[in-house]
């Protein structure tokens, strides 16, 4: 999806506890820090619809499995109309970024599963949006 980036991260074994990377400065799709923090996500449960209008998401699954579903409707990209799922967790250890004006939402796969958002911006609730899930018709 234009935009968006899947980024690969590393995991760093330990056998006292392993070390999960999550962002850095110097990596595509960082712009700027304004937040992290985290959110938990029960068994089954959906999260979204929600578009920022000016925060750029880099989220990261540590802990237990969630399924991301992307929507584009921006008037000018490439990718207008078309969906983007991924599933992020530690087996599929990634980073998913996601620019401003894309539609979000996400399903929890297992029974504990932790987020956690690295955005550009403090939250803002102004600059954000939300739908009913049944205002945007995804199959899960």
């Amino acid at each position: 999806m234009d935009g968006v980036i899947l980024t690969p991260l590393k995991r760093i074994p330990h056998p006292k506890g392993d070390v999960y990377h999550a962002l850095k400065q110097s990596d595509n799709g960082f712009h700027a820090f304004g937040e992290a923090y985290f959110s938990t996500v029960r068994q089954n449960c959906i999260k979204g619809w929600k578009k920022h209008t000016k925060m750029t998401l880099n989220l990261i699954v540590p802990v237990g499995s969630i399924e991301f579903v992307l929507f584009d409707d921006r008037a000018d990209s490439s990718t207008k109309g078309k969906f983007f799922a991924t599933v992020l967790g530690p087996s599929a250890y990634q980073r998913l970024s996601v620019p401003p004006n894309v539609w979000m939402a996400f399903l929890g796969l297992e029974e504990f599963n932790l987020l956690l958002n690295v955005a550009d911006l403090e939250h803002d609730p102004a600059e954000a949006l939300t739908l009913e899930l049944d205002a945007i018709a995804y199959e899960w």
